[in-house]
């Protein structure tokens, strides 16, 4: 998304990038990959530093911004299920991953009539966890 909307900014504008522009928005997007894949909506802020690494005018953002949250919402549901099936496909090859719960058409179906039952122990550890980190404030 940041190459391609960099490119089409700078069209719009009429400003060549040249060969040192592009391997910028490369760089830079790959680094901008790493650490918001998980954060909707910082696409944008991401882009600002792309366009200001390159010279593009800010106002550019403008004129992705209407279309930037279709994308988003696109982009973070391509994501977040891709870690679903990366997530699965692990677990079944370390053995942890339990089939009848998984093949279940009614898990995490919350029923509030029925009873939830809670391991003891990590009832415990959340308790413990919660206490510490209060008694530190």
């Amino acid at each position: 998304m940041q190459g391609v909307a960099t490119v089409f900014i700078a069209n719009i504008y009429g400003v060549d990038l040249g060969t040192s522009g592009y391997l910028t928005v490369i760089l830079m997007a790959v680094l901008a990959s790493i650490g918001t894949a998980g954060v909707p909506g910082v696409g944008l802020i991401m882009l600002s530093m792309v366009f200001a690494q390159v010279g593009l005018p800010m106002e550019g953002i403008g004129l992705i911004l209407g279309v930037d949250r279709l994308l988003d919402m696109v982009r973070t549901a391509v994501n977040v299920s891709g870690d679903a099936v990366v997530s699965t496909v692990v677990a079944k090859s370390e053995g942890k991953l339990d089939l009848a719960v998984f093949n279940d058409p009614d898990a995490g179906i919350f029923d509030p009539h029925k009873e939830v039952h809670i391991d003891p122990a990590a009832r415990d550890e959340l308790a413990g966890a919660v206490h510490s980190t209060h008694d530190r404030l």
